[in-house]
């Protein structure tokens, strides 16, 4: 029972101490969350989606919802429409299949990921790119898919078209679009 004694020094038994569990967290870190989040969802990288967010921003004064004005921005991403429609499995192979010229919009080709898709614009493949592996079998696929109320797809011609914009109702993101302005007013 010396003063150099573990058992006096410190009010807990020798051993492995259990894990501290960590407090809440900061605006800040709070606020880098849901960026991360929103990036690792539409698979952005860190100037895409900065890009995407301070564009919209700067349209405060015009435009009634930012928030609306944002996901209408990443959802029309001609990438996010070929995962919408389902004739990719995840937004990552949508964004491969694009860049390697896989589509055509209004009948051309368009071999770039974020090409922004307007209202109206249709969506089909390249006749070279029918017999491709993963795009072997759209029809059988399409058949059970269920796509969100704005696109539409032609079953006959094989191709998907934009309807109308998309509403931030109908994509439920898990991420809160006010954080996002929050963190790049900064």
């Amino acid at each position: 029972m010396s003063a150099k004694c573990a058992m006096v020094k410190r009010p807990f038994p020798p051993g492995q101490k259990p894990k501290k569990r960590r407090g809440s967290f900061s605006e800040y870190g709070k606020e880098l969350r849901e960026k991360q989040k929103m990036k690792k969802w539409y698979n952005l990288s860190e100037s895409q989606i900065k890009k995407y967010v301070l564009g919209v921003a700067e349209k405060r004064g015009k435009v009634e919802d930012v928030a609306d004005a944002l996901i209408q921005k990443m959802e029309s991403r001609l990438d996010n429409i070929i995962f919408r429609l389902g004739w990719a499995k995840s937004r990552a192979q949508a964004s491969k299949l694009v860049s390697h010229g896989h589509f055509m919009v209004n009948n051309k080709k368009v071999d770039i990921p974020s090409y922004d898709v307007k209202a109206g614009d249709v969506i089909s493949l390249r006749p070279g790119s029918r017999k491709k592996e993963p795009l072997k079998d759209l029809s059988a696929i399409m058949k059970n898919y269920k796509l969100p109320e704005w696109l539409a797809f032609d079953k006959e011609k094989g191709e998907g078209k934009v309807v109308r914009k998309p509403v931030a109702a109908e994509v439920q993101l898990p991420v809160e679009i006010a954080t996002l302005f929050e963190y790049y007013s900064r």
